[in-house]
């Protein structure tokens, strides 16, 4: 007790030292605890930035879309059963007679330094056995499509070669991803039900280097309707189930798959709620029905 008969500078050495050595006792007996990472692809890597609780929708079409948070993602991927169309036969296409104005499309894409892009699934013509184009869409063909990027590089789309190892049909399960594998260059796989399809699709804007957020979309696309409010219709999607979705990320020196479950996504429904059947599916599936709005 003598101490606090001296001088004030003598109590606040004490008071100081004290305290200094309760911090360090308490650091030492509670070291910050190093997660696996086989825990941080289940749950966020470290320093993974959290994607935002909404974003807006672009007009135009019905589509269920999941998108990731602007990170240093290198791609995504999953697996899903294909689902059915089923048209609204007032809405015919007058300038494309046997299509009608509501169609199907199931894909992935992103976008890296302002570069759009949407790879997937769209419910096309096909190249009949005879040679002869078909009037009516009867397959899924793969397609791949790019806006344009400030490097110069053009917007282009394009599909898959019409020959039947590229027809995929409804209720067929496939693996699809799309994956960055060197600067400006996508790797984009579909395969199952005994077929497969692989390209390299450029696209200047997408480097490992640049923070990109990735996407998969369920859609009833609609024809000359981009930008503008979605028309009504009695078409409808359904039978779509993703039994698993992933996101590529570089972690310790190796290219792993982090579950894309619904803490690393934006949930978004375009145009409202109302036109979609939603049910999760283990860690990162989902089901998937969408209606028009007759």
């Amino acid at each position: 007790m003598k101490c606090f008969n001296n001088s004030g500078g003598v109590v606040a050495l004490f008071l100081l030292t004290f305290f200094s050595s309760c911090s360090e006792s308490s650091s030492q007996a509670q070291p910050v605890p190093s997660i696996s990472l086989e825990e941080q692809i289940k749950t966020r890597f470290y320093g993974e930035v959290l994607p935002p609780s909404s974003s807006s929708c672009f007009a135009g079409a019905y589509y269920r879309k999941a998108v990731s948070s602007r990170d240093y993602w290198l791609g995504i991927g999953g697996t899903v059963v294909l689902p059915t169309l089923t048209y609204d036969l007032t809405r015919e296409n007058p300038n494309k007679l046997g299509t009608y104005l509501d169609n199907a499309s199931i894909y992935l894409g992103g976008t890296s330094d302002d570069q759009e892009t949407d790879i997937g699934m769209t419910w096309e013509v096909i190249r009949e056995a005879d040679g002869s184009v078909s009037k009516e869409r009867k397959a899924f063909r793969p397609f791949m499509r790019r806006t344009s990027h400030k490097s110069g590089q053009a917007a282009v789309y394009q599909n898959a070669p019409a020959i039947s190892n590229y027809y995929w049909y409804p209720g067929e399960t496939i693996a699809m991803s799309i994956e960055v594998i060197e600067a400006k260059k996508i790797k984009f796989i579909v395969e199952g039900a005994g077929k497969r399809y692989e390209q390299i699709f450029e696209a200047d804007g997408y480097q490992k280097e640049i923070m990109a957020n990735y996407k998969r979309v369920n859609a009833i696309d609609q024809v000359a309707n981009e930008g503008k409010p979605v028309q009504p219709t009695t078409a409808k999607v359904t039978g779509a189930k993703w039994l698993d979705v992933y996101l590529f990320r570089s972690a310790n020196s190796q290219v792993v798959k982090a579950p894309m479950h619904s803490k690393r996504f934006t949930d978004m429904q375009c145009p409202a709620k109302t036109y979609f059947t939603l049910s999760t599916s283990g860690e990162s599936g989902e089901n998937i029905d969408i209606f028009g709005s007759k």
